[in-house]
């Protein structure tokens, strides 16, 4: 009942904002044609309003995973118009709040605390903003008495959202199910990418992981020139509650704002780029909610910038084998060896091992070749993206799971990189990082780090070694009593495998002879009675016979 619900919901919006009007009436579905036309009288908003405020006035409705949707969409102004790509910014930090007072008596029930004043010398009623997951407060705390005091953000969980989200993805779970019962459904792996993902929108209401995540990255990038993350306290961090330092510079959608204090928007493109690779393959770890809203710009160096980062809600991770199959599909595609990407595909087990290598190369170069040595305004990931699903279609490629954050965040990275200098050439500013990565995992370096990892292991068990030695060789001069022990054991498994099928054999045959003589002895005429006799002997006869070939 509450997926119908959900589902009514859905189209409610769908009808009540006109978003049937986004769509180009020569690719409007006949199905939905006939729909508009049946509910003409259905109520709806005024036809005054422009579709694009009516979209982010629907996603807003609709809740958080829609609103995710749109805060993905906004950064993609190549596929979108100025308006339309406009209004879904705003979805990222200019949600409509929830009461304060609400906010108050939350962070008073996680702090366990009387007052707010327990805790926070002052604490600003109007919030920094209101985003799909949180609401953000601005405070200052007094931890040292006599210091001055700290300027931090409190980030506030909406109420009752998580039952919403439990229902929406209920109803993608569900639309997912129809997908992988199709033909070619089984590819996709559907149900698994929206399992991934409720995974990670759930991840995001527990706001002691995103402290944690944060304190993390923190770490990682502790002295780096490119990204800074704020401090947070998580003596002051609960599920619903974080606490975190507060920050003070551009949003990076700001391009106005960021060319006016003369920012080298270039090298702020180069370094977003560097960024989001050495989360990726350094630290196997990374911001995969990259859109502008969680992203600004220092003030203090315009012509040397930082980002900051914020909001740790949604982080991936990538295994090791994963990590080196990318880096090294990364390496062979800035090289154009595409006869390398396609084994390395088959390698790592996302093509099926009977697909035709060189069929694959030629297929992938068709879908590559034209976007290189381009500058970034000139391609788009999301037509890459769209022209490999159509060729993973033709070689039975499966949808990696746990690559999907990473093709999302990349969607984020190539959409701030178009904001910012959409000359930037990703493919020469990514190549050297990754041929260097790939160097120190698989090259001289790489061999001489793990050695020195293991040494102090390797020491620790030397003395052991001639003791291993001695038994290794002792076991091998056993080995022909060993043999003659399995040998036997195995004779021994055979015989007692032989007793239990003459059982069951002896056991079939008795009861079918019983059934034999029960049905015959039913019937008047004593030749059949006579009959029904010897059909039981022959039966136990056979029987005898394969007891004495299993003997």
């Amino acid at each position: 009942m509450k997926t119908l619900s959900r589902i009514s919901k859905i189209i409610h919006v769908f009808l009540y904002y006109r978003l049937y009007e986004l769509i180009p009436k020569q690719k409007t579905p006949w199905l939905l044609k006939v729909m508009v036309t049946l509910f003409f009288w259905y109520p709806k908003t005024s036809k005054q309003t422009h579709s694009a405020h009516n979209l982010r006035i629907a996603l807003e409705h609709l809740g958080p995973v829609w609103i995710k949707l749109g805060q993905m969409l906004s950064t993609r102004k190549d596929l979108l118009s100025e308006q339309l790509s406009s209004e879904l910014t705003k979805l990222q930090d200019q949600v409509t709040p929830y009461p304060t007072s609400i906010v108050e008596q939350t962070i008073c029930q996680q702090l366990e605390i009387n007052s707010l004043s327990d805790v926070f010398c002052q604490f600003e009623q109007t919030p920094i903003a209101t985003a799909s997951m949180a609401q953000v407060h601005g405070a200052q705390l007094s931890l040292v008495e006599g210091q001055d005091p700290i300027k931090v953000i409190i980030k506030v969980i909406r109420p009752n959202i998580e039952q919403q989200i439990i229902s929406d993805i209920s109803l993608m779970l569900m639309f997912a199910g129809l997908i992988a019962k199709t033909k070619e459904g089984h590819r996709f792996r559907a149900v698994e990418v929206v399992q991934e993902y409720q995974k990670t929108i759930l991840n995001e209401l527990d706001l002691k992981l995103e402290a944690n995540n944060g304190i993390k990255l923190r770490d990682n990038f502790k002295d780096s020139n490119d990204l800074y993350i704020p401090q947070i306290y998580p003596e002051l961090c609960t599920s619903k509650v974080l606490v975190m330092e507060r920050i003070y510079g551009i949003p990076v959608s700001d391009t106005n704002a960021l060319i006016a204090q003369g920012s080298d928007l270039k090298k702020l493109a180069e370094r977003g780029v560097r960024v989001f690779f050495t989360q990726v393959f350094r630290d196997s770890f990374f911001h995969a909610d990259m859109h502008p809203g969680n992203i600004f710009i220092e003030q203090q160096n315009p012509n040397d910038p930082k980002y900051i980062g914020i909001d740790f809600g949604i982080m991936g991770t990538l295994n090791e084998q994963d990590k080196r199959y990318l880096a090294e599909n990364f390496v062979a595609f800035f090289n154009r060896n595409y006869l390398r990407v396609a084994q390395l595909h088959v390698q790592s087990g996302w093509v099926p091992s009977h697909i035709n290598v060189e069929e694959f190369e030629i297929a992938i170069r068709a879908v590559c070749d034209p976007i290189f040595n381009k500058p970034l305004d000139e391609i788009s990931f999301a037509q890459v993206l769209i022209g490999l699903f159509d060729t993973a279609r033709q070689f039975e490629m499966q949808v990696q799971p746990q690559l999907v954050l990473l093709q999302k965040t990349l969607l984020y990275v190539e959409g701030l990189g178009r904001q910012l200098y959409p000359q930037l050439d990703l493919w020469q500013t990514a190549k050297p990082f990754l041929e260097q990565w790939v160097d120190e995992q698989m090259g001289f370096r790489a061999f001489y780090k793990s050695s020195k990892e293991n040494l102090p292991y390797w020491l620790e068990k030397a003395p052991e070694i001639p003791e291993m030695l001695h038994t290794g060789l002792t076991n091998l001069n056993n080995m022909p009593q060993l043999k003659q022990d399995l040998v036997e054991q195995y004779l021994q498994h055979q015989k007692q495998h032989r007793r239990f099928l003459l059982q069951l054999t002896l056991t079939g045959c008795g009861f079918l002879a019983s059934l034999l003589i029960a049905i015959f002895s039913n019937l008047d005429n004593p030749y059949w009675q006579v009959a029904g006799v010897i059909t039981a002997a022959v039966t136990v006869i056979n029987a005898i016979k394969v007891w004495l070939k299993i003997r």
